[in-house]
């Protein structure tokens, strides 16, 4: 259903309303995280969408990258970064531009910017309201707690990118008639040559693609390579993804004390990762929690064989034994010994990656992840 304009006109004409496209302004992070990815995914669609016009706003971080924020401009879409180094400071940037920019709708992905987001658009008086919840595991103090429950009241929809986050912000009292999950989508047409790539041709190595962060685990997974290393198993190892320094340090600390120097590749922010993936065996993502993790899915449509750690968020995209490994969070020779089974008995390792692709390609597309959003929105 979309809404209609009706243009001024002379006496006596009669004309039809002519037909607009939903405004939405999508709110989230400029840290470029997976939150950060599906708001930009939903962006670029509505540029081939007769239904939604967007506008990507970033908070600004000390990790915006200007490079990557002009890039989107250059692919046609209308984004806005706003100052970062303050909440208030947010939210009377964003309270500005939705009276300028007039949004039919408000889409606050990630947290904190869901509160940031929703206060700035109830100042702004902008009526309709969506929240995103892109984690299983929030830092919820009490005062935040208290906000998020009462934005929940005037918020038209929330959405947890999984069930389990669904399930997750109903634990925390948000009201079930508003609350649904959609689950996160990827651009499949980037892995369109997965399959021509013959499993037993790719490099029997690793890659894990995830930013540097406390709520990932590399030091387990670097645990593990060296449990490997000790049974006579030396796969190279490669780290794609940027995040806090103080974090990579360590970890890079980590691949020096346990003399892993010469396996371990730090990529940083790879601009081919669908290149990177389908040139090699397997996808680690060894993590402490997720909402719904696009690197796996990516790994996944690559056709890679994928480990995981068995959390919230992943165990309901990867099946283990099916299509896929899930091993117990931080537990690095239960990882250790998945990544053996699958480096030892390739075989078995080709037969998950094709099924985790199957998987992928039936429930995470782009185009259905933008079906469901745009049905919400003008539903809204």
């Amino acid at each position: 259903m979309t809404e209609t304009t009706v243009q001024a006109q002379a006496p006596g004409q009669l004309e039809p309303p002519v037909q607009s496209r939903r405004k939405v302004l999508h709110f989230v992070t400029g840290g470029f995280s997976g939150a950060t990815q599906v708001a930009v995914d939903l962006c670029l669609a509505s540029l081939q969408s007769e239904r939604i016009e967007a506008a990507l706003v970033l908070r600004r971080k000390r990790t915006t990258d200007a490079a990557r924020v002009q890039a989107l401009r250059d692919q046609g879409l209308q984004v806005y970064v706003l100052p970062g180094w303050a909440h208030w400071a947010t939210i009377w940037a964003l309270r500005k531009l939705c009276l300028q920019w007039q949004p039919d709708v408000l889409v606050a992905h990630g947290f904190p910017e869901h509160l940031l987001g929703r206060w700035a658009g109830l100042w702004a008086g902008v009526k309709r309201l969506v929240q995103v919840e892109h984690n299983s595991r929030e830092r919820y103090s009490v005062w935040r707690l208290w906000q998020a429950r009462w934005l929940s009241r005037h918020s038209a929809r929330l959405v947890g990118v999984s069930e389990g986050v669904r399930q997750r912000l109903l634990e925390l009292g948000m009201p079930a008639a508003k609350t649904v999950a959609i689950p996160n989508g990827i651009d499949l047409t980037r892995y369109a040559l997965a399959e021509t790539q013959a499993f037993e041709h790719r490099a029997p190595a690793l890659v894990m693609s995830a930013r540097f962060a406390r709520q990932k685990d590399h030091l387990t997974l670097i645990e593990s390579l060296s449990l490997l290393k000790a049974q006579g198993l030396c796969p190279r190892l490669y780290l794609a993804g940027t995040g806090k320094s103080a974090y990579r340090a360590a970890v890079q600390q980590k691949v020096a004390k346990l003399g892993l120097d010469e396996q371990v590749v730090f990529l940083g922010h790879h601009r081919d990762m669908p290149g990177l993936l389908m040139g090699k065996q397997i996808f680690v993502l060894s993590t402490h929690y997720e909402g719904m993790p696009l690197a796996l899915v990516e790994g996944m449509a690559a056709g890679c064989a994928c480990v995981a750690s068995r959390v919230v968020g992943v165990e309901g995209v990867l099946e283990s034994g099916v299509s896929g490994l899930l091993v117990p969070e931080s537990d690095s020779k239960a990882l250790a010994e998945a990544l053996a089974s699958l480096l030892q008995n390739p075989a078995w390792a080709a037969q998950l990656g094709a099924e985790a692709r199957k998987r992928a390609l039936a429930r995470h597309g782009l185009d259905l992840m933008r079906d469901r959003y745009e049905d919400l929105l003008l539903k809204v």
